[in-house]
């Protein structure tokens, strides 16, 4: 006979999400160390890459959110130094994946019908063209696509997605695994060179996963990092397809690896990774880069936190509601606040353009909120933070920043 599935509270299922995702514990209390990158990458398995820098890149933030200040030359090493902990590869979108998934990502590097157009039709049309990228990867690497371009034409037709041709081979064998990214210029170019001279070489020997193991792995992986949640949040966290995870999700529910769960108010049949917890207490205090794990899936976080969040980088400026890189702001086991944040390097200052509270925000959000800006700004290397107008948190979070900090210490807060 089949036990009844266990019974959460959004508020018990909240917290446990929040427990799985790093939230639940201190921040180091001393300087971050190399042991506290492991766990996250651990936890976490992936840092997603965005290409905007308004505030800071986004890969760097969510292990910012998690420990407070730390050197992210840390996050450089681990990435760009072997033994890698870190590779890039397409993951919930472009990411920072932890190297010990490089074999469950088999069955994605040998699928090009995901690869987008131009990678995939100068491979089919101009295969000779890729072998002779290739081979130059292989003689000079690591190496930019500028640097193999040099001496290759450019089509300037249409600003912003007009890929070389040389650009475009790179691509599609970086999709396919025949080149990886070995680090990053200060440009935030990609230097490209060979899986041997990239991977360590337990992991370039590892065999790759078939499908289905690969789909066991990575779903057990994000219920893991997640605590809890529907089909969708546990397919969407690598971005996998509905069939395979459907398979993944019955064979772990099986084994007992996963646990079917309801949640108070939910539809959707859930699942709580068996090692998942719910915290008695969440002391949490963070500004959430947007493309943190906490808010991949928006129909989660609208169910779990009663918070609508759209980024809207991608939206014209007279369309914005809130506007162009917003972090919410966790505090407790709730998501109270939004910013809009930007580190203007030409003064060094964090910027808050606007300042926005949840109607559920408790009356000290705001001086929580200008503590951990403080501590943002500190991390940043920028001498102060600023406040503009916009919002209805604005005043009283520019009246906090010009009193004293708040009594409660960030290491005990997040």
């Amino acid at each position: 006979m089949t036990s009844a599935p266990e019974r959460f509270t959004v508020l018990q299922a909240r917290r446990l999400a929040l427990g799985a995702l790093g939230f639940a514990r201190g921040r180091p209390t001393g300087p971050v160390a190399a042991r506290h990158l492991r766990s996250t990458i651990d936890r976490l398995g992936l840092f997603q890459i965005d290409s905007v820098n308004v505030l800071q890149r986004a890969h760097y933030l969510p292990l910012y959110s998690r420990l407070g200040p730390y050197d992210t030359a840390m996050l450089h090493r681990a990435a760009e130094r072997q033994p890698r902990r870190l590779v890039e590869y397409w993951a919930h979108e472009a990411a920072f994946v932890d190297v010990r998934l490089w074999p469950a990502m088999a069955f994605r590097r040998h699928d090009e019908t995901r690869m987008w157009g131009g990678p995939r039709s100068i491979a089919r049309e101009n295969p000779e063209f890729v072998s002779w990228v290739l081979d130059e990867v292989r003689r000079r690497g690591p190496i930019t696509a500028r640097a193999i371009e040099e001496d290759l034409p450019r089509d300037r037709s249409h600003w912003g997605w007009n890929w070389s041709e040389g650009k475009q081979a790179l691509e599609y064998l970086f999709y396919v695994g025949q080149v990886m990214a070995a680090g990053r210029t200060p440009q935030f170019e990609r230097l490209y060179d060979l899986p041997e001279r990239v991977l360590p070489p337990d992991v370039a020997a590892a065999p790759d996963l078939s499908s289905p193991d690969a789909h066991r792995l990575l779903i057990e992986h994000a219920a893991r990092a997640l605590g809890i949640g529907t089909v969708q949040c546990l397919r969407d966290y690598f971005r996998l397809a509905p069939q395979p995870s459907l398979a993944a999700i019955e064979s772990l529910t099986d084994e007992g690896v996963l646990v079917p769960v309801t949640i108070d108010g939910w539809s959707r049949p859930a699942w709580r990774h068996r090692d998942a917890v719910t915290p008695r207490k969440v002391r949490a205090r963070a500004l959430v880069s947007p493309f943190d794990p906490l808010v991949f899936e928006r129909t989660r976080l609208k169910q779990l936190f009663d918070f609508d969040y759209r980024i809207e980088i991608y939206v014209p400026a007279e369309k914005r509601v809130h506007g162009y890189y917003v972090l919410p702001f966790l505090l407790g086991d709730r998501l109270v606040a939004r910013v809009d944040l930007k580190h203007d390097r030409r003064t060094g200052c964090v910027q808050v353009l606007g300042a926005y509270a949840e109607p559920h925000a408790p009356d000290h959000t705001a001086v929580e909120l200008a503590a951990e800006l403080r501590l943002l700004a500190q991390w940043l290397g920028a001498p102060d933070v600023t406040v503009a107008e916009r919002g209805d948190l604005a005043p009283a979070l520019a009246e906090s920043l010009q009193g004293r900090p708040s009594t409660r210490d960030a290491g005990e807060t997040a």
